[in-house]
């Protein structure tokens, strides 16, 4: 599912226009982003758990020349399934996995 799906389904479930739940999403998006930017941690019970990982720096090297480069400090989100999520999930394949009984 993309952005623009997301949009879609909320749109048709909400009976909203397409406009006004794109605004919604984009919205939510925005929120979440600057709270990461400020190092907050994102929970949603259920879904799972945004946080911002801190690298250092470290000495790297380019795949394509093979010369020895100095990869700057970084931050990049992650996210964290929660529990209930990995178990709704694991569910789902494990129901297609029964074979069918006779």
């Amino acid at each position: 599912m993309n952005k623009s799906e997301l949009v879609e389904m909320i749109a048709e479930k909400t009976k909203i226009t397409k406009k006004r739940a794109e605004d919604v999403v984009n919205l939510i998006f925005d929120i979440m982003v600057d709270a990461m930017v400020k190092g907050d941690r994102i929970e949603i019970r259920g879904l799972g758990s945004f946080v911002v990982k801190e690298y250092g720096a470290y000495t790297g090297r380019n795949p394509r020349t093979g010369e020895s480069i100095q990869v700057s400090p970084k931050k990049l989100p992650f996210f964290k399934v929660g529990k209930e999520l990995r178990e709704r999930v694991d569910q789902v394949e494990h129901k297609e996995e029964k074979p069918p009984q006779t």
